[in-house]
């Protein structure tokens, strides 16, 4: 009887193992039909075939291919939304897309494409991206902040209804850090944006995300704001054009977030990121408030910072700086100069951006009446939980740190009226040429350490940025260069308001001869 039991034991087991293998066959074979049968589904889908020439081309470009009929709106417009479908997952530049409606109204400048007055729509059929901080009809505004993930806007920004009556076609909007409040694109809404060269170093910020999608060709020119660096910092680190206008020159009207004391407000500033000199200039001309007058460039004395100016600054862009000045020289009254108030510039920048403790940004940034900032602040170093970015929140400490008390911000005051008559003279023909910052783009969080640490060193990095802002000048930023590690860099042209044209005339110069713009294909 043992015996017999064992052997139907034996017998028991043979066959539940043959059933389990018996069900593995069949799960494998079903589960390779249905992996075949969704291959032949997709090759039956048509596939978009991307022109990856139409990547590389700059607003301007586009605009005068669709006016001669070389190219629609569509065609245009379609290419660049499947070139960012598939890009961004590994990028996050877009934060929030309007790609159906673009379409459509790509397709209705094509069916009115006669009898359009391209004068008055000089960007007829042009699809551009916006930053996220300006408003946009039927479009979030969030500023990156959690508990405004919900709010639409039912307005759009001045710059938004300029660049719309000029035909532009907005395909989507572009990430920035919390509130703008960072040189570092990344919050807690929409996370990271990487750099368009290397996705393990920073796009810088706060336009981060419009000069990464630039940079990969997902769009040809956007709109973008700067109060310290947020066009230049990225322009640079992503190897696109920016232009951060002078004081007063673009209404932030529709602009989030804004400011209320005048002495930011003249520190902040609207303005483009594209592909060409030609791209910003043609966009500023849109959304300017006046109408550009044109200085004889020819005359203008060209400065250059020298590279011993004190301050940090790679080998690679003191020898590019180097070989600028033997090229303008040979045209141009060229000479190494440091102009008036270039040491004073940053403590005054960070005193007025530290007014009132940043109590306004404070409020926006947290859905509360009393916050300890230390507290949250602690809080989100150890759970990485919190709805607000340490980024924020550490630069809210280091603003109340370094607030101005009321006598300090009257002395201020002074010393910027009696500054501005000063520079207004200096710079009358006069444009300066110096770095954007003292390197390439550094490895993601780097660079915020640098900028908010509380030894100072912002004093020791960002001089090359808070000139223009606490002077109020316009700054064009065009790429020159890259270095061992085949990172981009740039530098900056700046001059005074009203010889904006001189700008741009000497910085095309600029861009033709040290090559400009070149689209990266790495997350191709």
């Amino acid at each position: 009887m043992p015996k017999l039991l064992k052997t139907n034991e034996k017998t028991i087991a043979k066959r539940i193992h043959l059933n389990v293998l018996v069900k593995y066959f069949i799960t494998a074979c079903y589960n390779l039909i249905i992996t075949i049968l969704r291959g032949m589904n997709d090759m039956a889908k048509p596939t978009y075939i991307i022109d990856q020439r139409l990547l590389e081309l700059d607003a301007v470009t586009i605009a005068g291919k669709i006016r001669n009929k070389e190219l629609t709106s569509e065609e245009i417009t379609r290419t660049l939304i499947e070139h960012v479908k598939r890009v961004n997952g590994a990028l996050n530049a877009v934060v929030e897309d309007r790609f159906e409606a673009a379409i459509e109204e790509a397709k209705e400048k094509d069916r009115n494409i006669d009898g359009i007055d391209f004068d008055q729509q000089p960007l007829y059929g042009v699809p551009i991206s916006i930053k996220e901080s300006f408003h946009v009809k039927g479009m979030k505004t969030t500023g990156g902040i959690v508990h405004r993930k919900d709010l639409i806007m039912t307005e759009d920004a001045e710059v938004v209804k300029r660049l719309k009556r000029a035909g532009a076609i907005i395909i989507a909007k572009t990430n920035t850090p919390s509130l703008c409040f960072c040189q570092e694109t990344d919050n807690k809404l929409y996370g990271r944006t990487n750099n368009a060269w290397d996705p393990k170093r920073t796009a810088g910020g706060s336009s981060g995300g419009e000069a990464a999608l630039i940079a990969v060709g997902g769009s040809p020119v956007g709109m973008s704001s700067d109060i310290g660096g947020s066009i230049r910092f990225p322009s640079h680190f992503n190897g696109v054009v920016g232009f951060k206008p002078g004081k007063f020159q673009v209404s932030t009207e529709g602009h989030f977030p804004d400011f209320s004391h005048p002495l930011q407000q003249r520190m902040s500033s609207i303005g483009p990121i594209g592909k060409s000199v030609q791209d910003v200039k043609q966009v500023y001309e849109i959304v300017a408030k006046h109408k550009q007058t044109k200085r004889l460039y020819e005359k203008m004395q060209i400065d250059i910072l020298p590279n011993d100016n004190g301050y940090p600054l790679s080998n690679e862009i003191g020898e590019k700086l180097e070989e600028i000045y033997t090229f303008l020289s040979e045209d141009y009254e060229t000479d190494w100069a440091i102009p008036p108030y270039f040491n004073d510039s940053t403590l005054l920048w960070q005193e007025i951006m530290s007014i009132d403790g940043a109590k306004e940004i404070k409020e926006l940034a947290f859905n509360k009446d009393r916050v300890n900032l230390y507290k949250e602040y602690s809080k989100e170093k150890l759970t990485q939980k919190t709805d607000t970015h340490e980024y924020l929140t550490w630069a809210l400490i280091g603003a109340n740190l370094f607030k101005p008390t009321i006598k300090r911000v009257r002395e201020i005051e002074a010393i910027i009226k009696r500054g501005d008559r000063i520079l207004e003279s200096h710079f009358k023909n006069r444009i300066l040429i110096l770095p954007v910052y003292h390197r390439t783009a550094l490895k993601h969080g780097d660079l915020f350490k640098e900028i908010f640490s509380l030894k100072k060193t912002f004093l020791k990095y960002l001089p090359y940025i808070t000139y223009a802002n606490v002077w109020g000048l316009p700054s064009l930023t065009v790429p020159v260069g890259v270095d061992r590690n085949r990172l981009p860099y740039a530098i900056q042209l700046i001059s005074t308001n009203g010889n904006e044209q001189a700008l741009f005339a000497i910085g095309e110069k600029i861009e033709k001869h040290f090559g400009g713009y070149r689209r990266s294909t790495i997350y191709d």
